[in-house]
């Protein structure tokens, strides 16, 4: 796998926009096989961007802005190239690594749900968390298996429940956010003004279900790819932990996060867990 110095460049500035936005994500990629790095930041830059069009760019026309970078990706990825960087990055890694296409547009489908949607039905809910997270997961995959079908499509499954488990999370610890600031909720059948302890149980169920059957695929990535995707697991499952002990009323409040010690506390019990073959 080589690139010329301009795609190199591309990846970079999608490494360095990783970083700047996670420092969670940025660990987990750190610790996979050298040779995956840089293209699962590649994927990210995407996702990033795109997300950042209908989060934070309140002062343009959203909508035209999405639909040029949908267009915009999509022509770069048949010109096999971008003057765009990050699509640049992007494209390179959706053709070097035959990601299907239509988890693109699925993505790009949820993101234009959220110009718009601010509560949603089961269905809906389901549409949106395939698209904003799921197929995320499917990416970096496809990565780890690049010309092994096989073994790819045997855990698409889990991999999508793992990309599913940490939405609904980042749901959960962005309510404050989501529904104060941009009017949005996520979980269907909930009614924000009565949010209480009973619904936030109801909801850490199906997440724990989530978590149960991500972890069968996480026990069975391959070594380049398994230290990096448990330390996110993991992170996000402490993350999860800590929402779970905490008041319905108060995450509304503020925003959860794992401490820095914590981080180097999950990413030492991986390494040695991944060494010693502790399921």
């Amino acid at each position: 796998m080589s690139t010329d110095l301009y795609t190199h460049n591309a990846l970079h500035l999608s490494k360095l926009t990783t970083k700047n936005y996670s420092t969670s994500f940025s660990l987990g990629v750190s610790l996979l096989k050298k040779e995956f790095r840089l293209p699962v930041y590649g994927i990210y830059g995407f996702v990033r961007v795109a997300d950042e069009i209908v989060d934070t760019f309140h002062d343009q026309d959203k909508k035209r802005k999405l639909s040029e970078f949908r267009k915009d990706i999509f022509q770069s990825i048949r010109d096999g190239m971008s003057t765009n960087p990050i699509l640049h990055s992007f494209q390179w890694v959706v053709n070097e690594f035959r990601i299907d296409h239509h988890l693109i547009g699925d993505f790009l489908d949820s993101m234009e749900m959220d110009l718009t949607k601010k509560e949603y039905s089961p269905e809906e809910f389901q549409k949106y968390v395939y698209g904003s997270a799921e197929v995320v997961g499917l990416m970096c995959l496809r990565v780890f298996y690049k010309d092994q079908d096989e073994a790819y499509n045997s855990l698409i499954p889990q991999a999508r429940k793992l990309g599913e488990a940490f939405q609904k999370i980042n749901f959960l610890r962005d309510i404050h956010s989501d529904y104060k600031e941009r009017g949005r909720f996520y979980f269907p059948g909930v009614d924000m003004k009565r949010f209480n302890n009973e619904n936030k149980k109801l909801i850490e169920e199906d997440i724990k279900k989530d978590f149960d059957e991500a972890y069968v695929g996480v026990k069975q990535l391959n070594d380049v790819a398994k230290l990096g995707v448990l330390v996110s697991y993991t992170y996000y499952l402490k993350l999860f932990e800590k929402i779970k002990h905490t008041d319905a009323s108060n995450i509304f409040r503020k925003r959860y996060r794992i401490s820095n010690a914590r981080k180097i506390w999950i990413l030492v019990w991986s390494f040695i867990a991944v060494k010693l073959g502790i399921k």
